[in-house]
C-alpha cells in the first residue's frame, strides 16, 4: 500500500509540474501576441505566415546541402 501511494505522489508530482509549465508556457505566448497586435498590428496569421515560410525555408536549406 505504500509504495502505491508514494509512486502515486511521484507521477502526481510530476504530471503537476508538467501542467503548470504548460499554461505558465500558453499564457506567455499569448501575451506576446497580443503585444505584437496591439503594439504593431501584427496578427497571429502574420506570425503563423512567417513560422511556415522559415519552416519551408530550412528544409530547402537541408535538401540543398
Amino acid at each position: 500500500m505504500i509504495p502505491t501511494l508514494i509512486i502515486a505522489w511521484i507521477v502526481f508530482t510530476i504530471l503537476w509540474k508538467i501542467l503548470k509549465t504548460t499554461i505558465s508556457n500558453a499564457l506567455t505566448v499569448a501575451a506576446i501576441i497580443v503585444l505584437l497586435q496591439v503594439g504593431f498590428g501584427i496578427t497571429p496569421q502574420d506570425i503563423w505566415h512567417q513560422v511556415i515560410q522559415f519552416a519551408q525555408t530550412l528544409s530547402q536549406i537541408r535538401v540543398n546541402k
